[in-house]
This record gives C-alpha cells, structure tokens and sequence, in this order.
C-alpha cells in the first residue's frame, strides 16, 4: 500500500470515526445539491426561481452549475441566503467532448469560469479540464460517465486530482443503470476505486426545468442529492466536507449516523413507518460482503477488502450510499 492510501485511511477512520463521539455534537448534516441550471444556461427558471424552489424544499446548500457560466451567489445569499439554514455556493459546468462524446465536469466552488479546451482525446480534455478547475480554486466533480456512454472506469482511473463522481444523476437521459452490457455508474465507481483512486460517490439532480414539476421526462428537482456533515453551514465548511469525503448520497433514504472506529464500518437508518431497509456493505470491486435487515447495522472488517462502504436499499426504491473507507492489506 502507497502512504498516499495509508495516510487518506488513517484520515478517513478519524473522518467517519468522529461522528458521533464527544467533544463533536456541534457537527450537523447539511443537505445540498451539486448539479444545478438556470437561464443563465439551458436551464427553464432564472437563479432566484431555482433557489427560491431549493430552499422552499427545504434544502440547506445548492451549487448553480451553469454551462460555462458562473453565478454569483452573493446577491442570492443577500436576498435568500439565511444563516445556519441555507447558501447558495458558485460553480459552473465545464461542458467539453472529443469525437461526439461529452465530457462534462462541475467545478464547484469558483468564481469565475473555466473554458473548456477541445483537446484531442477523452483524458487529455478532461484532465487540462480539471487542471484549469483546480487553478481557479474549486473542487472536480466528474458528471454522467454513462452520457452518451463517454467514460469507462478505464478513462477514470487515468485522470488525476479530481474528487467526486456522479453515481446517481437525475437526469432521466444518462443512463445511470448502464445497459447493453456496459456498467451502472456504480458499478463504473467501485471499478475506479478498486483501480486505486479516492474518489467520492454524489447524487444529485442536474436539474433545468422547474416549469415542468411532474414530468418524468424532464429534469426536474428533487431526484438525488447529498447530505454532509459539518461543524457550520458555510461555503468553506461545505466544499471541505465534500474534499474529505464526510457526507453521503442519497435519493431519499436518510441517515441517522455513519460511523468507523477502524475495525468495523456502522450505519442507522432514519427508518420510515411504511417501508423496509436492506443495508449492503460492499468491498472491492462491488462484492457484496454482507447483508443486513435491521439498523444500526455493523460490519466488521476483515482486512482483505480493500475498500468497504455501504448500499442502504428502500423496498420503494430509495436508496443510499456511504463513501468508501479504505484498508490495509
């Protein structure tokens, strides 16, 4: 094992390890969503429109993730933006393809745009992609792998220095199941993360119409979204949640508490009356390890994993999913 991987395991256990212990009440989750458009785009509402549903729904962050345009979300915040409740936070979607194929990225947390470049080659337009999002001073997200079926964990596992990739995006043309025998998005992310790389797992919505509420062919709000965990509902706070990977991903199911002391891995389930929870805990390369029907579920590392993270599984067809916690071998 590289000490890259050995320092992010030992930085991940006190990450998860944390919760729920003394002297960290003050921690709270925060519910936000990454993939966000307007007018300023090809969106179908204007930024006061989008935040104005956002924060009605009782969402507490949301990044507008205009094409190759970034909001400001100061006068956003001045007008909407409440204190411990609810921010608005910059981004842009850097919107790139090479052969026909999109590849598309979030740079979340700028201030001023990223061009895309139109190099030759997958790899090489996306990784000056996310060079040039770094430089501007945000945090990568890499969206839809399964798009126009653009990316492949092969592609994925060459790009460096990039944070977060979609496994749920509600968008109803990107393919997130797979088909045809190409993967899920899923399973495209346990493929890179058997490949070795730390990346993170997001839902969201990648929403553009909310004058079409109820049409399931458009993409519309509320579908997939992430809840973090953090000391404060600041931008800073938020972005650095995401960078250690201190959140999960959900489409509806929710999260009492997630927690690691570095010999086991144990989630709780905020139950609903009506429904029936299976909660997976998946190793490396996808494995299903063990399955549980009750909450809190725990398992126990064995320590030939690789990697172990959990699937919570609504008998509606809400899901969940924790962030990987690595492991020595």
């Amino acid at each position: 094992m590289n000490r890259a991987l050995s320092l992010f395991l030992f930085a991940n256990v006190l990450a998860f390890g944390a919760w729920g212990q003394a002297g960290v009440s003050e921690l709270r989750w925060y519910k936000g969503n990454t993939h966000t458009h307007t007018l300023n785009s090809d969106g179908d509402s204007t930024p006061d429109e989008v935040v104005k549903w956002y924060r009605e729904n009782r969402y507490n962050f949301l990044f507008i993730t205009d094409h190759e345009y970034v909001t400001d979300p100061a006068p956003l915040n001045a007008l909407y933006g409440m204190k411990g409740s609810f921010i608005v936070i910059g981004g842009q979607e850097v919107t790139d393809s090479f052969d026909r194929k999109p590849y598309h990225l979030n740079a979340l947390g700028i201030s001023r745009v990223v061009l895309p470049n139109k190099l030759p080659g997958a790899v090489e337009t996306l990784q000056k992609n996310i060079d040039d999002t770094l430089a501007a001073g945000g945090i990568v997200q890499i969206n839809h792998p399964n798009f126009g079926w653009a990316l492949t964990a092969d592609h994925l596992i060459k790009l460096q220095n990039y944070t977060l990739l979609e496994i749920y995006n509600g968008h109803p043309l990107v393919n997130n199941l797979g088909g045809g025998g190409l993967p899920s998005a899923e399973e495209i992310w346990d493929k890179v993360l058997a490949g070795g790389k730390i990346v993170f797992g997001v839902a969201d919505d990648d929403s553009h119409y909310f004058k079409r509420i109820g049409d399931p062919t458009a993409p519309t709000p509320g579908k997939g979204w992430i809840w973090v965990r953090a000391p404060e509902l600041t931008a800073a706070a938020v972005i650095d949640a995401l960078k250690k990977g201190d959140f999960y991903a959900s489409t509806g199911v929710e999260l009492s508490d997630i927690r690691s002391n570095g010999r086991s891995l144990t989630v709780a389930v905020k139950e609903e009356r009506a429904s029936k929870y299976r909660i997976q805990f998946i190793g490396g390369g996808g494995r299903v390890l063990e399955e549980a029907i009750a909450s809190p579920a725990t398992y126990t590392f064995r320590g030939n994993e690789g990697y172990v993270r959990a699937k919570i599984i609504e008998s509606n067809g809400k899901l969940a999913w924790t962030q990987p916690i690595f492991l020595k071998r």
